[in-house]
This record gives structure tokens, sequence and C-alpha cells, in this order.
């Protein structure tokens, strides 16, 4: 990176872009600011233009934390783009910017900010779970960003039974992340209540006031978690094992950390909650475009 080590990151999700500057150090110089993510791929663009030409004289680089999977070169998506609308993994990035365009992967992005300045710090082996309405993950082993041949590295569209319960988003029965999302606890909600309009507030509402169906259907949840936490601990030996995401906040964490250490055979690790929210993706954006630059 040159001139003053700068550079404008956005995270794009299906209902919402974040944006804001990214320091060196990985500080925010200045407010993170947040719009609806448009309905259509054209609009995204002339969104992301508009805001690019506000900011393209104080920064040195442009960086994309998305959905989907990523070239190895970080230019384009090449995958799976989730709940964003129809067209949208053939955006033209590079042409947001006569500066460098570095686009990278959500669950990536969110790994390397945690590594880097977050909750895992200087842990060179570490897992992100992140509980959203599927399940992101990034993976960092032995201090290195693992994305696969494809960027798709660290999928949960794994079968964990066989009696084809419930159906994935990916189109497969029983995958580990229709038991461990967000999603998962709403269909919790519906099949604990009893209730077809019960959803993940009312369990978490219901837990608060340590009401029955809703402390029931929460510790299924949990217990799900649990077992993804545990598959990626015996797969990964990792030092820590993070969790992120809105739903994260509930965990039990005391509990969960030693109830997985004391069922994996790989050498102990600790779980915690990702120190980044909702800004991981802007973060981890920028300091791997920064690194990547440099």
């Amino acid at each position: 990176m040159e001139e003053n080590g700068k550079v404008l990151a956005f995270d794009i999700g299906g209902t919402k872009i974040a944006y804001g500057i990214v320091c060196r150090d990985g500080s925010l110089a200045g407010k993170v600011t947040k719009v609806s993510t448009p309905a259509t791929q054209e609009a995204i663009y002339s969104l992301l233009k508009k805001i690019v030409s506000q900011y393209e004289n104080e920064v040195d680089a442009v960086a994309i934390s998305t959905a989907g999977t990523v070239d190895d070169n970080n230019i384009k998506i090449t995958g799976s783009v989730g709940n964003l609308p129809e067209g949208y993994e053939k955006t033209d990035f590079q042409s947001l910017s006569s500066k460098r365009v570095f686009v990278v992967n959500d669950a990536n992005a969110a790994v390397w900010a945690e590594y880097k300045v977050g909750n895992a710090k200087g842990k060179k082996n570490t897992v992100l779970l992140t509980l959203g309405t599927g399940v992101g993950v990034g993976l960092i082993v032995n201090g290195r960003l693992v994305t696969g041949k494809s960027g798709a590295a660290g999928e949960v569209h794994f079968p964990i039974r066989l009696d084809k319960k419930r159906r994935c988003g990916c189109g497969n029965y029983d995958c580990l992340e229709i038991y461990m999302s967000g999603k998962a606890l709403n269909l919790d909600a519906k099949e604990f209540f009893k209730d077809d309009n019960a959803t993940s507030y009312d369990v978490i509402a219901g837990v608060k006031e340590n009401r029955l169906p809703a402390v029931e259907a929460f510790n299924h949840w949990q217990n799900m978690v649990l077992y993804g936490v545990v598959i990626f601990a015996s797969i990964f030996d990792p030092d820590v094992i993070l969790l992120g995401g809105s739903m994260a906040h509930f965990i039990d964490y005391e509990r969960l950390n030693k109830e997985a250490n004391e069922q994996i055979v790989t050498a102990p690790f600790v779980l915690k909650e990702a120190a980044f929210e909702n800004n991981a993706g802007i973060i981890g954006a920028a300091l791997l475009c920064m690194e990547q630059s440099s």
C-alpha cells in the first residue's frame, strides 16, 4: 500500500450493505454507514459506483466482502451468492475504480479480522463459525487462510442424519447448516411450540422467562451448535473456535467450551464469541487487501 494506507471497504449482504474507511491497523476512520441492499444487480452496482466516486481520492484501494466464492486473484465472484439478486455474481467489481478493487468471501474476511485484530489475534489455527440465516465458515490453518481450490472450503452442507427430516437451502436433506443456523432455530421454534407462526424471537424471549417450550427449543439448537463445534475442532485441531453473528450472543460459552473439550480427541481449544459482529467483513477485507498489496 502507498500514500495514506487507507481502504474503502464494503460488506455486501442480502439485506444491507455496510461500508467504511479502514486504516492500516484495522481501525475505522470514521463511522460505518449501512444502507439497504438494492433489489437488482444493476442497482447494487450503481450504488457501489456512487459511493466509490465519493471516497476514491481519500483511499488507496477498494475492498469488497461478499457472499459467494471468489477467484484466487480476488477479482470476481465465481459461485453461489445466497440471497442476493439474480445476476449479482456477474458484477464487474474491477470497473468500480481506477484503483485496486479487492474481492473476498465474507466468511474469509471475517476470520481474517479476528485473526489479525480480534479475539483470535495471533492464534495461527482458528475457526470462525458465523451463525446467521446460514452458517458461514472461515478457516485459518498455520497462519494461512484456507479457501480450497474453488474458494468453497468450509461449507457446512454435509448430512448429519439420514432420515430426510429437514430440507436445506442447498437442496440436500439434513445438512449441519439446517440444524445450527438462525434458520434452524426458527424451525426448532415451530416444532417445540407446535405453532407454525413461532420464530426464534419467541424462543429467545421465552428463555429469558424460563418458559419450557422455549428452553427445550433453545437447548436443542445449542446442542446442535455444540455438535458443529466438535466436528470442526476434530477436523482442524484449532487453538480457538469463535462463534459470530447475532445468534452467538445467546450461547452458553462456559458450558459448550467444557463439553466440546470433553468430547474431542484432539488437543484442547478455547471456544469464544467473536469480537466483531457487524464490522468483521469490512475490517478483514481491508486488511487482506493491504497485506496482499504490500
